[in-house]
């Protein structure tokens, strides 16, 4: 019997990386899954990919930076599946590693829109549907381990920092509800990010890069989707408002 076994879960940011390796073992492990996204062709190939594994799949084209859009997505999900069990807010983008003296508005607003606010968006509604189900829920949001060390510019930073803090303000306030909200933050992962993120800015990544020299081998999405159904399954009933740091000792220096 697979860990997750009947659950209704979303998964955001499923169309590559470690979304979609989430969306995958969770299917495995026999969930119901809703994957999340902007790239509706992706997302139709990985509920090709799963067809053969034992839980469920469907997909729900999203844009989590629009409220109604995640509005939609929640919907979609209980009128497909029923219920929602277990959310994995994954969707998030990447700055040019530009320090705050030399950050544009739209920088600015372009990463937080997805990485905060998206995030916040997806936050509200999936908590709005575990109070009215009145049976709790799971929540697991991907942080970065930028949020508490410069591994990118100050957008991307701050944005995972306020990640962090919602994390533990959604666990202390729905406790006694029975809902659980964790985080997962990992360093660096083998991503198609890299491919789609704006030239880095030079100043910026000048400092960062300093940090480099300690990260040691990348984590493939694999590595993380592991710890994602850790937190997202009964074994870990008892933790919450935590962040698990998934970077391969990165950032014990």
């Amino acid at each position: 019997m697979g860990r997750l076994e009947g659950k209704v879960c979303i998964v955001t940011g499923a169309s590559a990386g470690i979304g979609r390796a989430t969306a995958k073992l969770f299917v495995q492990e026999g969930a119901k899954v809703i994957a999340a996204a902007r790239r509706e062709e992706l997302l139709r190939e990985l509920c090709e990919e799963c067809a053969d594994l034992p839980g469920e799949i469907d997909y729900c084209v999203t844009d989590v930076g629009d409220p109604e859009a995640v509005k939609a997505l929640v919907a979609k999900t209980a009128e497909r599946f029923g219920r929602l069990d277990v959310a994995v807010n994954n969707a998030g983008v990447m700055d040019d590693n530009t320090a705050i003296a030399d950050m544009s508005d739209e920088m600015m607003e372009s990463v937080f829109r997805v990485n905060t606010f998206g995030l916040m968006y997806c936050l509200r509604e999936e908590c709005r549907k575990f109070l009215e189900q009145g049976e709790g829920g799971t929540i697991v949001n991907i942080c970065s381990v930028g949020a508490t060390h410069q591994t990118a510019g100050a957008a991307y930073c701050a944005s995972k920092g306020a990640v962090l803090s919602v994390t533990r303000n959604t666990a202390y306030m729905y406790k006694d509800d029975e809902i659980r909200c964790n985080c997962i933050s990992p360093g660096g992962v083998v991503t198609d990010i890299p491919l789609v993120m704006p030239p880095a800015d030079e100043f910026g990544f000048g400092r960062t890069s300093e940090l480099l020299n300690f990260s040691g081998e990348l984590a493939m999405p694999e590595d993380l989707a592991d710890a994602i159904l850790f937190l997202a399954s009964d074994q870990s009933r008892y933790i919450n408002g935590e962040e698990i740091k998934c970077d391969g000792g990165w950032t014990t220096f």
